[in-house]
């Protein structure tokens, strides 16, 4: 087996993106408070990097919660778990969800009617990637949106392959070819 991963949005691009989101987010909030939620492993470093572009007219916190969906796979097994829940209380707060990609929708889905329970003041979502044309679930829909994409599997800058290619500055398309001796 190859593996190939061609760039798809380079590095710059995606800081340049980030400042624009953070703008938006910080005139959103300002004078406020704000509680990022952000989902491990993949949104780890886009919510780092939001979360320090992010006005200090902003009182910012963060807690993290560890979803399970895709597995070791390229495709998203449509079963959604929750395996750490926050620490924090929601309750009467501003919160943000930060995740890394919406695909399918369902893993999104699930999230916002599990934090709705926690009774916050507002949830809206960030995502540093959007699928549409993936979309199965078509009730969500982010606030701030970093980039739309292609619907194809992606990796770097947080997200993986196998817990592979997470540490790339840039995301880039992965694609898996049976090597010749592979096929004898």
């Amino acid at each position: 087996m190859k593996e190939t991963v061609k760039p798809l949005i380079e590095a710059g691009v995606i800081q340049n993106r980030l400042n624009e989101l953070a703008e938006k987010i910080t005139k959103d909030y300002a004078g406020g408070k704000l509680t990022l939620v952000c989902v491990l492993k993949g949104a780890v470093i886009f919510m780092v990097d939001l979360a320090r572009k992010i006005g200090g007219e902003v009182e910012v916190e963060f807690d993290f919660m560890d979803i399970s969906s895709y597995g070791s796979s390229m495709e998203s097994g449509g079963v959604v778990r929750i395996d750490k829940d926050l620490d924090v209380s929601l309750e009467g707060k501003n919160v943000l969800l930060v995740e890394d990609i919406i695909d399918s929708g369902r893993t999104l889905s699930r999230l916002r009617e599990h934090l709705n329970l926690k009774k916050p003041k507002s949830l809206r979502i960030c995502t540093l990637l959007d699928k549409p044309d993936a979309r199965v679930i078509n009730d969500v829909s982010p606030e701030y949106v970093g980039f739309k994409i292609p619907d194809e599997f992606v990796v770097g800058y947080g997200l993986d392959y196998a817990e592979r290619y997470r540490n790339l500055s840039y995301i880039g398309t992965l694609s898996i070819e049976n090597d010749e001796e592979d096929m004898n």
